[in-house]
């Protein structure tokens, strides 16, 4: 990535969300900024909520030109008429679901901090590599995507990639010239405002 070239803002859902009210939340947020992609991160395998979701969600979403992928569940991309899937387990099904879904549809892999993972699965087809979190949590095993890691991958990769889990505006600050998307989540949700929180790391940005 450029230098000179602003991150874009990929969000994440929640991983639970009441659909009498966060269809209509995510309206005001897409509204509030420009935000290239959004993920639906549900951790229900409910097959009926996450279509009830996935259907609300891509009417708010496709309404404002906005990619809807779904993270893990790609058998559902088509039948929701979904843009894509975002798969948590690095390189490993990334040939599979390329295949699966066609040239068109967004594949994207988490690849925690592994430079090996995003390397695997830029190779086999992936649209975007997302790397985090990128400070310590007690979530997880502990592992932080370092500054090093997205520095070396904007200079030597040129398959795009996300920044995710942990963000604030420092980080944003820090990663911005190195990171092609920033991955929002409950950077945002866990505000009293998530607009006023996405534009506070948005504005973090420069």
């Amino acid at each position: 990535m450029a230098e000179t070239e602003r991150p874009q803002i990929y969000l994440i859902t929640p991983t639970e969300v009441e659909l009498s009210s966060f269809p209509d939340l995510l309206g005001r947020v897409l509204d509030s900024t420009d935000i290239a992609c959004v993920r639906m991160a549900l951790s229900t395998r409910d097959e009926d909520k996450l279509s009830r979701c996935g259907d609300a969600l891509r009417e708010v979403a496709h309404a404002r030109d906005v990619a809807l992928v779904i993270a893990e569940h790609g058998l559902m991309v088509d039948r929701l008429g979904l843009d894509g899937v975002h798969l948590p387990d690095g390189a490993r099904s990334v040939r599979k679901w390329r295949k699966e879904l066609g040239d068109d549809a967004i594949v994207g892999a988490f690849c925690g901090a592994s430079r090996h993972d995003g390397i695997n699965a830029g190779e086999a087809g992936a649209d975007y590599v997302s790397f985090g979190p990128v400070a310590a949590t007690a979530l997880g095993d502990g592992t932080v995507a370092e500054f090093d890691l997205f520095q070396w991958w904007s200079e030597m990769i040129e398959v795009p990639v996300v920044a995710e889990g942990e963000l604030d505006e420092e980080r944003v600050r820090m990663l911005c010239k190195t990171t092609d998307f920033f991955g929002f989540g409950q950077e945002v949700w866990s505000s009293p405002d998530p607009v006023v929180a996405l534009r506070s790391l948005v504005a973090a940005m420069g």
